[in-house]
C-alpha cells in the first residue's frame, strides 16, 4: 500500500496531522463549539424553498462575486458598511486563507498571540507564509504594552488577534486592536468568529473600521447562526482589501446552494439568533458552577468555556468521554474546553465534573 513517506509531499508538511477534533458518537458532544440547537422547522423551511428555487439553474455558474448575498451581510453587520467593504467564502477558515495568500506567501511572516485558534499556524504554513508565535500572560491574557513589544519586535505582514480568543474566550481589551493598528507594518486580522455570544459591555472591531484600510474583520454563521454545515464565512474591511482577495479567490468558490442557504438564513436571522441568550446564560452557569467547586476558569465571551481540571488533561478527558461527555483537549497543560450548549448538555458535563472530581481525589 502506498503511503505518504512514497509521495512527493513537501518537506514542510511531513510528519503533520490533519486539523480537526474527535467526531465520536457519544450522547454528549461539547468540543467543536457548534449551536447545540437544530435549526428552527419555520428556517428549515425557508432554506428549502430557497435551495429548490437554485436547483433547475444548476447548470449555471452562480454569481462569482456573491453580490446579493454581500449586501446581506453588509445590512446584518451595520456600522454603515456597503457590499464593497464586505467577501464572503466557504468559512472563516477561507476567508483568513485568502487574506493569507493575498498578503503573506513567500518571503512573508504572520504573527499570532498563542494560545489561540490552532488553524492559524497551518493557514500560514498552507500558504507559505513564515509563522510567528507570540506570546500571552499566563492567564492567557493580553495587553497593548506585551502585544506592541513582539509585534514592533517582528515586523509581521500579517497580524491575527481572537476577540474573543479561542481557546480562552475572553475579548479583547480595544486598547490592544487600537495599538496593534498603529505599530503594524501589515494587515491585521482581528478574528470575531465568537463576536455575537460577548458579555454587554464588549466592543467589535468593526467600530474602528473606518479609517484603518489594514483592518480585516472576520466572522462567520457557522456558530451563533447555527449554520456550521452550511460553510460560511465572511470579512469586512475596507473596498481595497476586498479587491486584493478577489485575486487569489478561486473561481465561483460559492455555489448557488450555499449563497442562497445563507441569504435565507439571514433573512431569518432573529429566529436564528433566537439560541444566543440561552447558549450564554449556559455558559455563564458553567463558569460559576466550576468556579465554586474551585476550578480555575477562564473569562469567556464565547460560546465555550476554558476550565483547569488540574494534573493530567488528557486523562480528565477520557474521565469525561467515559461518562459519555465528548470535551476538547486543546493541548494545553491542566486545561480543557467545553462548548456551551443545552441546560441539558450543562447538566450532563457538570454531573461528569464529579468524575474528575473523584478521580483527582
Amino acid at each position: 500500500m502506498t503511503t505518504l513517506d512514497d509521495l512527493p509531499l513537501r518537506d514542510d508538511l511531513r510528519g503533520l496531522k490533519p486539523y480537526g477534533a474527535p467526531q465520536l458518537d457519544v450522547p454528549v458532544r461539547l468540543n467543536t463549539n457548534e449551536n447545540s440547537y437544530p435549526v428552527p422547522e419555520p428556517v428549515v423551511d425557508a432554506i428549502g424553498k430557497a435551495l429548490a428555487a437554485e436547483l433547475r439553474d444548476l447548470n449555471r455558474y452562480p454569481d462569482r462575486d456573491a453580490v446579493a448575498l454581500r449586501a446581506d451581510l453588509a445590512c446584518y453587520l451595520g456600522h454603515g458598511l456597503t457590499v464593497d467593504q464586505v467577501w464572503a467564502a466557504n468559512g472563516s477558515n477561507e476567508i483568513q486563507q485568502q487574506l493569507l495568500q493575498a498578503f503573506g506567501g513567500p518571503g512573508r511572516t504572520a504573527l499570532g498571540f498563542t494560545p489561540a485558534y490552532s488553524m492559524h499556524p497551518l493557514l500560514a504554513l498552507g500558504t507559505g507564509t513564515g509563522w510567528i508565535p507570540a506570546a500571552r500572560g499566563a492567564d492567557f491574557g493580553l495587553t497593548a504594552a506585551d502585544a506592541v513589544a513582539q509585534v514592533r519586535e517582528h515586523r509581521p505582514d500579517v497580524v491575527f488577534l481572537c476577540s474573543p480568543n479561542n481557546p480562552t474566550g475572553t475579548a479583547l481589551d480595544p486598547a490592544v486592536v487600537a495599538a496593534v493598528l498603529d505599530e503594524a507594518p501589515g494587515m491585521v486580522v482581528v478574528d470575531e468568529a465568537y463576536a455575537e455570544f460577548a458579555r454587554p459591555g464588549t466592543v467589535s472591531a468593526l467600530a474602528v473600521l473606518s479609517g484603518h484600510p489594514r483592518l480585516v474583520v472576520a466572522r462567520t454563521m457557522s456558530k451563533a447562526f447555527g449554520f456550521a454545515g452550511g460553510r460560511l464565512g465572511y470579512l469586512a474591511a475596507d473596498p481595497a482589501v476586498v479587491q486584493a482577495v478577489q485575486l487569489v479567490r478561486l473561481p465561483y468558490h460559492l455555489s448557488a446552494l450555499t449563497q442562497a442557504a445563507a441569504r435565507a438564513a439571514l433573512a431569518n436571522r432573529d429566529a436564528l439568533l433566537g439560541t444566543v441568550a440561552a447558549i450564554m446564560a449556559q455558559r455563564d452557569r458553567i463558569v460559576g458552577e466550576l468556579r465554586a467547586r474551585g476550578h480555575r476558569v477562564a473569562d469567556s465571551d464565547a460560546n465555550f468555556v476554558l476550565f483547569e481540571v488540574g494534573g493530567d488533561q488528557a486523562a480528565a478527558w477520557c474521565t469525561l468521554l467515559d461518562a459519555g461527555v465528548l470535551v476538547r483537549d486543546v493541548g494545553l497543560p491542566g486545561w480543557l474546553r467545553v462548548t456551551a450548549g443545552t441546560p441539558a448538555e450543562t447538566d450532563a458535563f457538570l454531573s461528569a465534573m464529579e468524575k474528575v472530581r473523584g478521580r483527582e481525589e
